[in-house]
């Protein structure tokens, strides 16, 4: 996939203010950790985050879609009525149907003429998102999109508390670990044609791979399915899913580098999905890419599905670590296995 005329033009986020630290994860799993004879500070030594957000109860997805959607839009210079496309990329929806993106363009103003509809393929969402967008662009059919997604995980991280406290053991520590690092965030990113971009960072293009004999690894969702069920459970054979993600992620990458024309010392700047601290190394340790050149914020987030890696960028340009010309690979890969990798002049 190449393009020649899309811009990112802007990251616009929420983050909640409630911070659960692992601390007080661990602190509410002293019974477990006393059965299986384990001391304090499991969850972040083995994953790397220290804490991660609560959004406060009854919070809807639209609602905190909406206002980072309005962020973006604000600080890109763009009208909601201009939009093309709102897309909302999210694991988390309001409900089966309608779309959540129906909600969020409401809440917005989107013109009726835009397309408005929700994408969804586990932590990849957002970044599928901006592929559909870009594609819309290059076309010349639209001359600017909104992608859109919240995150919430308190439900299931206070389930799974349950569940473990229920069945303390060694295996259902293993299967649960994942969850406990999720985080809860909203995000929203403008693509625009160039001749109406102020930014000039360009997405250039993109490579994707999948893996899909790797779907049970990791699951989300009622156990026979999403109707007629209301208990949700989450399970991830991390172990695996790092293995099978980061020889998915070698292979995703090679075909990135062949697409772009791009050798890796030529990769000024990587924003790699914030999953935690094994994930990083392995990943950058495979990919042969220095730690230095790449932004993490997994340690005080922890992973916000969707949302984490455009939050990382938003995060890393605020902070002055992306600069103008530098040549920057956005590394996306979520549960089924998939993996799609983007590049972009900034």
């Amino acid at each position: 996939m190449r393009w020649s005329r899309v811009c990112l033009e802007a990251i616009g986020y929420e983050l909640p203010d409630e911070r659960v630290s692992s601390a007080s994860l661990e602190a509410r799993l002293s019974p477990v950790y006393e059965t299986l004879c384990l001391g304090p500070g499991q969850l972040e030594a083995l994953t790397g985050i220290r804490e991660r957000r609560f959004w406060p109860r009854g919070t809807g997805m639209a609602e905190a879609s909406a206002r980072a959607g309005k962020k973006a839009l604000e600080a890109a210079g763009v009208a909601a009525s201009d939009l093309g496309a709102l897309v909302y990329a999210g694991v988390c929806k309001d409900g089966l149907e309608p779309a959540t993106a129906c909600a969020v363009a409401d809440a917005l103003g989107i013109s009726s003429d835009a397309q408005v509809y929700d994408v969804s393929n586990a932590c990849l969402g957002v970044v599928n998102g901006l592929i559909d967008v870009a594609n819309r662009i290059e076309l010349r059919q639209i001359r600017a999109g909104l992608v859109v997604s919240a995150e919430s995980s308190r439900t299931i991280v206070e389930s799974t508390l349950d569940r473990m406290l229920a069945e303390p053991t060694l295996d259902r520590l293993r299967l649960s670990l994942a969850t406990l690092t999720g985080g809860s965030g909203a995000v929203g990113v403008v693509l625009t044609d160039e001749s109406v971009s102020d930014s000039g960072h360009r997405l250039l293009g993109a490579a994707a791979l999948a893996a899909p004999e790797h779907h049970r690894l990791c699951r989300w969702g009622p156990p026979s399915g999403l109707l007629g069920e209301t208990v949700s459970e989450m399970e991830t054979d991390a172990a695996a899913v790092l293995g099978s993600g980061v020889a998915l992620g070698v292979r995703t990458f090679e075909r990135f580098l062949r697409t772009l024309e791009w050798r890796v010392t030529e990769v000024d700047r990587v924003i790699c999905h914030q999953v935690g601290s094994a994930h990083q190394d392995a990943v950058l340790s495979a990919l042969g890419v220095a730690r230095e050149r790449d932004f993490s914020i997994f340690r005080d987030l922890g992973n916000i599905g969707t949302v984490s890696l455009p939050l990382a960028a938003a995060m890393a340009d605020e902070a002055g670590f992306l600069s103008p010309g530098d040549r920057v690979a956005f590394l996306g890969i979520g549960s089924g296995l998939n993996c799609l990798m983007a590049g972009l002049s900034w």
